[in-house]
């Protein structure tokens, strides 16, 4: 709408001193003003000429400039015209471009004056043409200057939006990778349990070792399961799928490391729990997951007490605990976990700290719960 309301402004402008004809023609009347009628009307239709002329400013800006301003020099009305295209050449192009066409206009408007007698009409229309083009000279530099500023503007804008969309990926993709680490972890760590188990035991019955089996395939699919469901989350550039699992799946978790032989002494004290958000259930959740699965990895074969305990206001709380056996060295990858749970909880707005106490290994979180 604003770029419609400034071209019909420019039009206006430019087509003034044509309007100026029609007025002293209206008012005089044909052959009023006696052989000027004739050059009165060619000049009007040159003026008109020019009006059409403009509409291709855009698209050929120097040629059109210098088609409008070389008839100025025996036409009044083009002049309209003329300081149009010549202010949109000053706005839209260099001032390489520019000064050379102002000079032309500057020349043709001092040879209008040519039938005029006496150097003073000269003089004064030199001077008042030089001060009008070196306006529109400055004024149409300053616009593009502008406009180029305001372009770059947007470009730095829409660019800081590009890299805050790609941030919010990156930040995304390393949360689901995160999340790949947790899952995978518990898991692979419970196969190796269970492997263990099947390879040194030599007590187990037959019925024994057909469940040890069954329990292995089934963690070797339910690691299948959750691994393809991660990666098609990271496919998918999208944020976790539902459901997660929240602090209700604890009691499966559990039994899953009680069945594949890891001993884990459980204290539950959590109050209101179906009061808690499901992100928090899920930090929750993989906390404690994380925690067994570093006791596995870290202190095989030893009992692992698990203790729960908040309510809204106050926080949900986390310990886990294990015997820290002596001389033994994290493997591959060791820490990393503890390193993307505190990192977890941190961004939950929680805190997270692991220490050995009185040759216990202990984990202890607590996580913000709102009234």
């Amino acid at each position: 709408m604003a770029d419609r309301l400034g071209t019909v402004l420019l039009y206006l402008f430019a087509s003034l001193p044509l309007l100026f004809y029609v007025v002293v023609l209206a008012t005089l009347g044909p052959g009023r003003a006696g052989s000027d009628d004739h050059r009165l009307i060619l000049d009007m239709g040159i003026g008109a000429a020019g009006l059409v002329l403009l509409g291709f400013r855009g698209r050929w800006p120097v040629p059109v400039a210098l088609a409008l301003i070389l008839p100025t020099v025996f036409s009044f009305t083009v002049t309209g015209p003329a300081l149009v295209a010549f202010a949109s050449l000053a706005t839209h192009r260099r001032w390489r471009q520019v000064v050379p066409v102002a000079v032309v206009f500057w020349f043709c408007t001092l040879a209008s004056t040519r039938w005029q007698d006496g150097w003073v009409l000269t003089l004064v229309f030199g001077a008042i043409g030089a001060a009008v083009l070196g306006v529109l000279t400055v004024l149409g530099l300053y616009l593009r200057g502008r406009g180029e500023w305001a372009d770059a503007q947007r470009a730095a804008e829409v660019a800081a939006q590009e890299h805050r969309v790609e941030q919010a990926k990156l930040a995304e993709r390393l949360k689901i990778a995160q999340e790949m680490h947790d899952v995978l972890a518990h898991r692979i760590s419970l196969l190796t349990m269970l492997a263990g188990g099947l390879a040194y035991r030599k007590d187990l019955g037959p019925e024994e070792m057909r469940e040890t089996a069954l329990a292995i395939q089934d963690n070797a699919h339910q690691s299948l399961n959750e691994l393809r469901a991660v990666l098609g989350t990271l496919r998918r550039d999208g944020g976790l799928e539902a459901p997660q699992p929240t602090l209700a799946h604890l009691d499966t978790l559990f039994e899953e490391v009680r069945a594949a032989g890891q001993r884990v002494e459980v204290d539950d004290t959590v109050r209101g729990r179906e009061h808690l958000p499901a992100q928090t259930g899920r930090h929750a959740y993989r906390i404690v997951q994380e925690a067994l699965t570093n006791a596995r990895k870290h202190a095989p074969g030893s009992p692992v007490r698990a203790e729960l305990g908040g309510r809204p206001g106050v926080g949900l709380r986390i310990r886990v605990s294990n015997p820290a056996p002596a001389g033994v060295v994290a493997g591959p990858g060791g820490r990393l976990g503890l390193v993307g749970l505190a990192e977890r909880t941190r961004m939950a707005g929680g805190t997270l700290s692991h220490d050995v106490r009185d040759g216990r290994f202990v984990l202890d979180a607590l996580l913000p719960w709102e009234a």
